[in-house]
């Protein structure tokens, strides 16, 4: 069985962040990415709407990435190339098997020493590597509440 692990001490620590709309979201993906490392794992865990892709524009954004960021909903894979590191880009939402993510190279990515994102991180725990930064966003009342929580592990 998976049981929960505690939080990943990484350069990307933040305490729990309310964000009152899209720019605030930006913003706190901005930072993150200027604290990304090389070889880094972060998997967003929201709703639908709770600012999943807009948090990966500001982290890519920040790295240096000039083009539009759009979420991967369809392609399963975003690669944003050319900055201070690569960005890949994945929402597991569509993916239907381990098969299927093994096949887009997921292993191959993970190698490559880029900043993994990963949407719908929970659909498939057991396949992102020990270290990965789980970030979880919620609704609130009035925004969103961005916060660091445990992964997965076991």
């Amino acid at each position: 069985t998976i049981g929960w692990c505690r939080p990943v001490t990484t350069m990307l620590e933040f305490s729990p962040t309310h964000l009152a709309d899209f720019d605030a979201t930006n913003l706190l993906g901005e930072s993150l990415g200027k604290a990304a490392l090389a070889g880094e794992v972060i998997a967003l865990v929201g709703d639908l709407g709770s600012g999943k892709t807009t948090m990966t524009q500001g982290i890519v954004r920040s790295l240096g990435y000039k083009s539009e960021v759009t979420s991967p909903t369809f392609s399963l894979v975003q690669e944003y190339r050319g900055g201070r590191l690569d960005v890949f880009h994945f929402d597991f939402y569509r993916v239907e098997s381990d098969h299927e993510l093994l096949d887009l190279g997921w292993d191959d990515y993970l190698e490559q020493g880029g900043l993994v994102i990963v949407e719908w991180p929970a659909l498939f725990p057991h396949l992102l590597p020990e270290g990965t930064i789980w970030i979880q966003l919620t609704h609130e009342n009035d925004g969103r509440l961005a916060k660091i929580i445990p992964g997965p592990c076991g």
